[in-house]
């Protein structure tokens, strides 16, 4: 699905809606208060967040995987596996799992370190345990109760924040700020703060900066024409990096996250580029839920995740880290 555009405004739907999100707020704090969370006996980062829609908790997840196995931590990634059909617990293998099977950030995160899907968190951890992890890093999860936390990082996008501040289905917002915040060590702010999302913290939390970092196959496309398309929480946010990289996309073509490409997608992507006599160019998490027949046609555009002070992240991680 693609976001309502009330939930970044105050506005008469978000005023209707807003008993549902008391309710459904309601029924999240008793399932939290009636779980018994398993504690496992390696520790767990949870890179999670308030708000639905693509806050870039897996360039997050990815990040500190690499940053982790960096330093010789057995580091295991453990995520829901949204949009694939495999409940789990099952250990993802890239030359057996398609998005279909398995979702597309499952496939993101297996390509850096070993990973498992599973819906239910707890049954998840014990078997990256049993495969040998020493550090699980779970990517969303923060309001799923199943498993103990030893860390958890909430992603915020700068452009964005919190919306209109209101609870599903009336705004973005998974839980109440304040619940969550209690339930969190740090905040990693992306991008630069044009939500004022640090003064609604107010100082509750320690703020990460971060910033998404073209990789190097951006700078090839400037000055060519091409046709973005992308199916991922906020595809505004790819068609503004490629403007603000000096790439002219003449056609922008969103897509609800998550989005199935089939052949009819293709034929109609092919006729766009083909009129403009431009070339494809999408996402890495995109990329993984195109039809094999059609990969080779797109240029795929990636980004790295820059952490602005990796000492100030370094003292919240180095506790979970072995002596």
């Amino acid at each position: 699905m693609h976001a309502p555009e009330f939930w970044q405004r105050d506005g008469l739907w978000s005023r209707l809606l807003e008993p549902a999100g008391w309710a459904l707020a309601g029924a999240g704090r008793l399932r939290r208060q009636l779980a018994r969370p398993l504690k496992l006996e390696i520790p767990v980062l949870c890179v999670g967040n308030l708000t639905a829609g693509g806050t870039g908790k897996t360039p997050v997840a990815l990040a500190l995987a690499r940053l982790l196995l960096a330093r010789g931590v057995r580091v295991q990634c453990l995520i829901r596996g949204y949009g694939g059909t495999q409940p789990g617990p099952l250990a993802v293998d890239p030359a057996r799992h398609d998005a279909r099977a398995v979702g597309d950030e499952a496939l993101l995160l297996a390509a850096v370190a070993p990973t498992v899907v599973a819906r239910d968190r707890a049954a998840g951890g014990r078997l990256a345990v049993t495969h040998g992890a020493g550090l699980i890093v779970m990517d969303d999860g923060f309001q799923n109760p199943g498993l103990a936390k030893d860390l958890s990082l909430l992603v915020v996008d700068g452009a964005v924040g919190f919306g209109n501040g209101r609870l599903l289905p009336a705004g973005p917002l998974r839980e109440p700020i304040e619940c969550g915040l209690a339930r969190a060590q740090a905040v990693v702010l992306i991008g630069p703060d044009q939500a004022g999302v640090a003064r609604g913290i107010a100082g509750a939390l320690p703020i990460l900066g971060a910033r998404l970092v073209p990789d190097t196959g951006w700078d090839a496309l400037r000055g060519r024409r091409v046709v973005a398309f992308a199916g991922i929480g906020r595809p505004q946010k790819f068609f503004v990096a490629l403007e603000a990289h000096g790439i002219a996309a003449v056609e922008r073509v969103p897509f609800a996250d998550h989005h199935r490409f089939d052949a009819d997608d293709i034929a109609r992507l092919d006729r766009l580029a083909a009129g403009a006599d431009a070339i494809l160019v999408t996402t890495a998490k995109d990329a993984v839920r195109l039809p094999p027949a059609a990969r080779a046609r797109v240029t795929v555009l990636t980004v790295t995740l820059a952490w602005d002070d990796p000492s100030a992240l370094g003292l919240l991680l180095d506790p979970l880290l072995p002596r």
